[in-house]
């Protein structure tokens, strides 16, 4: 590879990697405290590219006895260009978080191994409580207190269509979203007819004591009271 094309590729892909710390769009495939690093890895791919195209400048691309090469080459691949592809998709297409086929995907619910050891902090007293779907799931199965018996609360997430179930779900990452997992709650006591999958939503309602057991996958039910939709947030997974 022509040490032009190098420092070509260099730019892009520094610009592209800029491009998505600096608009929010890497939150769709990275956790949101990568982002400083995404940061500082682009700038050092764009100043490391641009340092050697200004030396290259300054050469002259000349040899010792002040002859400028010819730049013969022969049999040049075109695989390097093949690098472009991922930054033009970055540049040219925004593809969506992962969503509802993601879910459907897996049978297990992500809190389903999340037993807490030494016990869950109490609840504030407010009347109705928000919380993640992460900690609704993880509250209603693994907390012999139920503390959430009888209490009204309000999770976000987008709507999953699975036969004749609709759950509010989420996608937790650990660092980024090749290792998504679901988490989710079955909603009943509404029509949901109206609600597209994939569409974000709030909903307020009570969970069903007792019903994230195994043999539900540890996937609750939650009695809604009002659903409303909602625009997709910045930040579409759960930490």
């Amino acid at each position: 590879m022509r040490r032009e094309t190098q420092n070509i590729l260099l730019v892009l892909l520094g610009g592209a990697l800029l491009k998505l710390a600096l608009t929010g769009t890497y939150l769709r495939y990275v956790k949101e405290s990568l982002q400083p690093w995404l940061v500082v890895t682009g700038g050092v791919m764009v100043v490391l590219a641009l340092v050697s195209i200004v030396r290259d400048i300054r050469g002259g691309q000349q040899d010792p006895s002040g002859v400028e090469h010819a730049g013969h080459e022969h049999g040049t691949s075109r695989s390097p260009w093949m690098l472009l592809l991922p930054v033009f998709a970055v540049f040219l297409i925004s593809p969506p978080a992962l969503g509802a086929d993601t879910v459907n995907r897996s049978d297990r619910n992500a809190a389903q191994e999340a037993k807490a050891s030494s016990g869950f902090a109490p609840l504030p007293s407010d009347a109705v409580i928000p919380l993640t779907i992460s900690e609704f799931v993880t509250r209603t199965a693994w907390d012999d207190s139920g503390s959430l018996d009888d209490r009204t609360v309000k999770l976000t997430g987008f709507v999953v269509r699975k036969d004749a179930d609709v759950f509010i779900a989420r996608l937790t990452i650990s660092c980024c979203a090749a290792d998504a997992s679901p988490v989710k709650a079955k909603m009943v006591g509404q029509d949901f007819a109206a609600l597209p999958t994939d569409q974000w939503v709030e909903a307020t309602g009570r969970v069903v004591p007792g019903s994230a057991t195994k043999e539900s996958a540890f996937v609750p039910t939650f009695t809604v009271s009002e659903v409303v939709p909602i625009a997709t947030p910045e930040d579409t997974y759960e930490g």
